[in-house]
């Protein structure tokens, strides 16, 4: 159904909403109705059906639990409407978003919103419920396929696409974090999508795997003649980006004087090319993402912590493929599908014992290792239902994960780690150590001797 077609229900307390979504919908949609008690619920739906209702969370000024909204939105439930939910909310809670979700909603938005978003939102329930129809009921989201590709019906994962769905209109720079292989790409080029600069230029840099001499002209551009093989002006990737987002992967790897004028670049909006001296001021909205744990981004002997508050105005932590549950027969089915395409195979399935192999391996190398495994098995098929000596694991992933391994558990062990721990940390200052410890000094030098430290 197209927007100016729709009519639409909106129901909040708050007068100045009701107001602000009339005057902005009106011109953009068949019909607005708007209702401040929701108690007139039942008899509104009674007389009129509607496309999509507005539906805010809160109802009593003295309490802001969302249990309101909760309420209401199973009431609308109980009467049979098909009209796609949207659930007005006035703070970001994701496991009251996910519950209400959950129970049926289609969307949020959160007070204040971007017009725009808006209107984008509606437009998308509008296009999940046309697509219910035409599937029998089964909306995207029950599918677990948003519109930007991601695929993910597990709970971190709705976790995920509820924070892209809050984050991407705003500007707020976004640190990515995962295991390699998880897929922080995809959730990248995701908040670039939903955005407001998606119509901008999408740039992706590897950092990591520019050298010292690259990095300044990779990011910064670089003049006529400022080292040898500059044969010609060029920009580099921060005006490339200009307008849009720029997403530096693998941001941890880069080194301490590499991050000094990164950091410079970031409070100054503005780059200055190699060989010149004229500032260019850019506007770029800035993702980056790093295998590394976010413990070990903080420690400034590695990466400056006044960069690391720079890049990272809010955090998406991207769960490895072992801790999604079925996510992992979601995806593998994905990819089967995709490869039968690409190779012209008849639709292939997945047996019990395939399955239940899918569903106890660990996957060192993540969803990616899943896609590589499941191509190979539908390139080398016989049949079209494959079982578990179908699905072969790449050698070159053996590694059990570092949070799968077995710890060691012996005391001694742990106080002689411990110790050298708090030790390293005080720069080997005794006295520091052994207060930290909880130790006197006499004590701290006797473990040391015990542990031939």
């Amino acid at each position: 159904m197209q927007l100016k077609n729709a009519s639409i229900l909106v129901i909040d307390d708050d007068t100045d909403v009701l107001t602000a979504v009339r005057l902005l919908l009106k011109t953009e949609v068949k019909e607005v109705l708007t209702e401040k008690n929701p108690e007139h619920i039942r008899s509104i739906l009674a007389r009129q059906s509607f496309d999509v209702i507005m539906l805010d969370m809160n109802f009593t000024s003295s309490i802001n639990t969302g249990n309101e909204g909760l309420f209401w939105l199973r009431k609308i439930k109980e009467l049979k409407s098909d009209a796609a939910v949207i659930m007005i909310t006035a703070y970001g809670d994701i496991d009251l978003a996910i519950r209400s979700l959950k129970e049926g909603a289609s969307d949020f938005v959160v007070k204040p919103w971007h017009n725009e978003k808006l209107i984008a939102i509606i437009k998308e329930a509008l296009l999940k419920k046309d697509k219910g129809k035409q599937k029998g009921g089964g909306s995207s989201a029950e599918q677990g396929i948003t519109s930007t590709g991601l695929l993910g019906q597990s709970e971190p994962m709705k976790e995920i696409f509820y924070k892209i769905s809050k984050i991407a209109p705003t500007d707020a720079n976004i640190l990515i974090l995962g295991e390699n292989g998880t897929g922080k790409d995809l959730i990248a080029r995701a908040i670039h999508q939903e955005s407001l600069r998606a119509e901008k230029p999408y740039v992706k840099v590897d950092v990591g795997a520019l050298t010292d001499s690259l990095f300044e002209s990779e990011l910064f551009g670089h003049k006529k003649g400022a080292f040898t093989d500059a044969r010609e002006d060029r920009e580099g990737r921060f005006e490339f980006a200009n307008g849009g987002t720029l997403f530096l992967d693998e941001i941890g790897n880069i080194a301490l004087q590499q991050q000094a004028r990164l950091l410079s670049v970031l409070q100054n909006r503005q780059v200055v090319r190699l060989g010149d001296n004229q500032p260019r001021p850019v506007d770029i909205r800035l993702i980056c993402a790093t295998n590394m744990p976010l413990q070990e981004l903080a420690n400034e002997t590695r990466f400056r912590k006044d960069l690391v508050y720079r890049i990272n105005t809010v955090e998406i932590i991207v769960p490895p493929l072992r801790r999604r549950g079925n996510d992992i027969l979601l995806l593998a089915n994905h990819f089967s599908s995709v490869y039968c395409n690409k190779y012209l195979k008849p639709g292939i399935q997945f047996g019990g014992s395939a399955i239940e192999k899918l569903l106890q391996y660990h996957y060192p190398g993540n969803v990616r290792e899943l896609q590589y495994t499941i191509e190979r098995a539908v390139i080398m098929a016989d049949n079209d239902i494959l079982q578990a000596k179908d699905i072969i694991f790449s050698p070159i992933e053996t590694t059990k994960p570092a949070d799968d391994e077995p710890r060691e558990m012996n005391l001694s062990s742990i106080e002689k780690n411990t110790i050298l721990k708090v030790i390293e940390k005080h720069g080997g200052n005794i006295s520091k150590a052994a207060k930290e410890l909880g130790l006197t000094r006499t004590a701290l030098y006797r473990r040391l001797s015990k542990y031939d430290i």
